[in-house]
Order: C-alpha cells, then structure tokens, then sequence
C-alpha cells in the first residue's frame, strides 16, 4: 500500500518537474530573445554600421590596482588592433565621470588610450561589497554578482564579453541570455586549493576565523559550504570561451577546478618595466639613510602587520647601527575599510614603536611612487599565495632588491634565477624576513648591484608589449 501510495505522488511530482522545468526554458528563450532584440535596436551607429561591442566587467575600475591596469592597457591593446571595435567598461565608481576615471588611468599608469570609452555606470555595485556579506562572503559576493551582472547586461548588451576582475557567475549570464562571446581574465580564483586546505587543516588566516579554526564541527561546516562553492565555480567557470591567468600559480588552480585546458592561457600582467627601467642604477643609493618599499593596496591578504613587525625586529636589531632606516608602505585606499585598516596599522606602528621610521604614502601620483622606488634599498612584499605580483615586478625594474613572499606567482614565476644568477629573496614569516633583510644590508654596495642587474635583465618578459602580443593571441577566437 504504501509503494502504490509513494507511486501514485511520484509520478505528478515528475510531471510537475517536467513541466515547470520545460516553463523555465521558455522563460529563459524568450528573455534571450527579448535581449537580443534590445541590442538589435540600440547597436546601429550614425552611419548605420554596427560597431563590435566589447564589454569589460571591472565594478572597481578606478581603485588603481594591478588589476586596474590590465584592464587599460586591454582596452588600449584592442583599440590598437581593431578599428571596429568600441570598448565599454561595466563600472560602479558613479562618484566620478569617465573622463575623470580615464584621467585616473594615466596618472597612475601613464596609460594613455587612443579611442573614447564608453562607461555603463551601475547602482548596485553594494551587492559585491564583502561588508555586507558577514557570512558566507564568496556566495553572498558571487550571488550579488549575478545581479549586477543583470543591471549591466540590461543597460548594454556586447558582442564580446570579459570578466576582468573576478566575478566567474557573471560568465553563463552574458553567454546564454545575453548571446555573447565570453572570456575572462583571472587574477585570483575566487576559491583555490589553498583555501580548502587552510580550513582542513583549521589554520587561522585573515579568511578562516580562529572560532572556525579551533572547532572541528564549525571547519567540518565550512569545510562543505567550500567544497559546494568550488563546484558551483567550476560549473560557471566552465562557460568560458576564453580563460587568461596572469601566472602559473593561478593556471594550476584555475585547470583543476574549472577544466578548461584547451581554452586556458598564462598572460601575464602587463608591468610598466620600461618606465621603471629609465632609472639609473647607482652603486650606492645612499649613505644617510636606507629605505625600504613595499608597494601594494591596503588589503587584508597583502599582510601588512607582517611587514611592520618584521621591520620592528630589523630595527631592535641594528640598534646604534648607520645608516637609518626607513619602511615606506606605498598603496591605494578603495574605500573606508581600506582607510580604517591604515589606521590600525598606524597603531600597530605605535605599539611597536615605530611611528618615526614608517612612512604611509596613499593614492600618490606615479611619479611619486617612481621617486621612491628609485630612491630605495630592498622591495618589500609579504602576501601568501600572491598570485602574481606587479608590485614585485617594478620594484625589481626599479633596482630595489626584491624580497617576497616565499609562495604563488613571486616563487613560481618572477623572483627565479636569471641565466643562473640571484635575482632577488624569499621569505615565509617574521624572523626570516628580519633576517634575510639584514642580510641584504650587510652586502656590499658592489654585490647588491649584481642582483639588481640580474633583476633588470629577467623582468622584460612582463612588459607592456609582451602582454599585448599575449592577451591579442589568447582573444583571437572572441573576434572570429
């Protein structure tokens, strides 16, 4: 009796399913439909031909990041190879104009741009935002994401689609409603590997709060939530016609979560090397005072504290000894979290006593950020699993010895031996950062002049120009 009775429910249940299923697919038709008939009316130019529409989806494209400046140099690397196309930038920063976030770009970047752009400014940027997600952050993010994607495929419908900074869920939204060509330029998998085995393994980091580390119920929890999220990333990940990773840390993660191989490319960032490059290298910089520059935004995983405390410990060490030394903390503040996390670690310059020989420079113009690097003594960078390092990369043309964290794209990709010479270090935690930094002190001027040289001579493999000959061959099958 009961069989018959659980039959007798099946089988509505599956016709309910079915037709509910077969309603959605119609729904979903008649809204690509809908949409591409949007874009058939609006697309026409003055003179009735229809220019290629290539979108870039970057909320956050006036932060002044590294990822900032791929997008530029993308956008200007299409406008010099394509008469036809007109690029359109997905944006949040309603607070300023596009001529205004064009000019940003050229000051930061001494990127200049040789077509007009076309800015979509959208209201729903808050969705993205981390703060409002105080759990669950990566599906809260991604979910918001979809909706903004929404706005920004209603307001402008491409050809050419490219997720440049990050948000994957965007990626099946454009391809199957909006009928368009889809690729994306990935400078960090919004979930990797790593992150799973932080949580199996319940490290405390900056993403895995001591709460969950310390229960092994609470990480057991996190440790599926992940597991879920890496799957539904994958699946969305997969859409992509195109795949660019900036480094073979991120092609690694990206391959085995998104299994996309045949479509994947390592491009890598583009790094303003020739610039920095026009800086004369002197054997002794300075016999007053030595500096050291860490270049970088103020954000969480770019571990800041790290840096002070370690300089704190160099500075015990050395005490009585000349010349001075002077940490300076270069980067951008994207919003008031950023701005607070800078007070903190002004606190932390006070409690360590510091406060005299930390200097902070925010948002300052590039040839102020030039000034500095030419100026100083060691590059500083301390972010685990950076997945690339533009930063790295300029302190390196700028002829600072370079010393990085000892994990991602510094170790696999930039800071490697150059025709077997020492190009730079690599450093994990406070002590050996102290140590290798006082290491590079006690060399003599003449030495540390051969490993900037070295230095110089790896970095041209990141300039502008072979990121343009890369990212042009990684889109070719987006113009086709």
């Amino acid at each position: 009796a009961c069989f018959r009775l659980l039959c007798s429910l099946l089988l509505p249940a599956l016709f309910l399913s079915g037709i509910l299923c077969i309603c959605l697919v119609v729904l979903l038709w008649g809204v690509r439909l809908w949409i591409q008939r949007k874009k058939q009316l609006s697309s026409a130019g003055r003179d009735g031909k229809r220019p290629l529409l290539v979108a870039f989806f970057h909320p956050y494209c006036n932060a002044g990041g590294g990822g900032e400046r791929v997008l530029w140099c993308a956008i200007r690397t299409l406008q010099k190879k394509y008469r036809n196309v007109t690029c359109v930038v997905y944006t949040g920063d309603r607070d300023a104009t596009g001529e205004q976030i064009v000019e940003g770009a050229f000051r930061r970047f001494n990127i200049k741009l040789i077509h007009p752009v076309k800015f979509v400014f959208l209201k729903k940027r808050f969705l993205v935002e981390a703060s409002l997600y105080p759990h669950f952050t990566l599906l809260g993010q991604s979910l918001g994401s979809v909706f903004l994607g929404w706005e920004a495929l209603l307001k402008c419908v491409p050809d050419i689609y490219i997720d440049s900074m990050g948000y994957a869920f965007t990626i099946p939204l454009f391809k199957y409603l909006g009928g368009c060509r889809v690729g994306c330029y990935v400078h960090y998998p919004t979930i990797s590997t790593d992150m799973l085995s932080v949580v199996r393994n319940q490290d405390t980091r900056f993403n895995n709060a001591t709460f969950i580390a310390s229960s092994p119920l609470f990480s057991r929890f996190k440790l599926a939530y992940y597991y879920f999220f890496a799957f539904m990333y994958g699946l969305v990940g997969s859409c992509s016609d195109v795949v660019m990773v900036n480094s073979s840390w991120t092609l690694n993660h990206i391959l085995s979560l998104w299994r996309t191989g045949a479509c994947t490319s390592v491009v890598y960032p583009p790094c303003d090397v020739q610039t920095f490059l026009d800086i004369p290298l002197e054997v002794v910089k300075s016999t007053s005072e030595y500096s050291i520059v860490s270049v970088s935004q103020f954000r969480p995983e770019k571990d800041h504290p790290l840096q002070i405390r370690a300089f704190a410990k160099l500075l015990k060490e050395r005490v009585g000894q000349q010349p001075s030394l002077k940490l300076i903390l270069i980067g951008g503040c994207r919003n008031q979290q950023d701005e607070e996390r800078v007070n903190n670690l002004k606190c932390l310059c006070e409690e360590l006593g510091v406060s005299d020989d930390v200097v902070f420079r925010i948002n300052i113009p590039f040839e102020e950020l030039k000034r500095h690097l030419a100026e100083a003594t060691i590059g500083l960078h301390t972010m685990w699993n950076e997945h690339f390092g533009i930063g790295v990369v300029e302190c390196m043309a700028a002829g600072t010895v370079i010393l990085a964290h000892n994990s991602g794209g510094p170790k696999l990709d930039i800071v490697l031996p150059h025709e077997g010479h020492v190009t730079g270090f690599l450093a994990e935690d406070e002590d050996s950062y102290a140590e290798t930094m006082a290491y590079i002190f006690s060399l003599s001027p003449e030495k540390r002049l051969e490993i900037r040289e070295n230095a110089r001579r790896s970095v041209h493999r990141f300039s502008d120009q072979h990121f343009e000959d890369t990212f042009l061959l990684s889109v070719e099958p987006l113009f086709k």
